[in-house]
């Protein structure tokens, strides 16, 4: 039975599924998630690993350290070049952060916090969520 939650590449090549409803869902305006992204912040939610399920393809991850010390995984698919989600996040063991935008469907998922707002550009509006110049404690 397919889980609750399903998201995709841009070509369709790669495809994963998760059941868990994300709580965790940040705008981070950090350089490393402008630079991945191409824009100018990255919108991400956090799931247990032990949920998330590849259904088809082979992401191609990009390891790397980053300006927090910390290693990560960018995932991301080899044809399109979409990226889809960041895995094993020194920080944060067993946890998955997917991108907003590799959802089929993200109604109801909204960031609950904005981080790393030292690094917003300028011309860019806050929402009302929380606001943290750095990664939240």
């Amino acid at each position: 039975m397919a889980k609750k939650h399903t998201g995709q590449c841009a070509c369709g090549a790669v495809k994963f599924e998760f059941e868990t409803d994300p709580t965790f869902i940040a705008d981070c305006y950090c350089k490393d998630c402008q630079k991945a992204g191409g824009g100018a912040m990255a919108t991400f939610f956090a799931i247990p690993e032990s949920d998330f399920t590849l259904l088809s393809g082979t992401p191609k991850a990009f390891h790397y350290t980053a300006q927090s010390g910390n290693g990560l995984d960018r995932n991301f698919c080899p044809e399109c070049g979409a990226r889809l989600f960041t895995s094993n996040l020194a920080g944060f063991p067993k946890t998955v952060f997917v991108t907003i935008g590799s959802l089929d469907n993200s109604d109801g998922i909204a960031p609950i916090l904005e981080m790393f707002t030292k690094r917003r550009l300028k011309w860019t509006q806050h929402l009302d969520v929380p606001q943290f110049t750095d990664m939240p404690g």
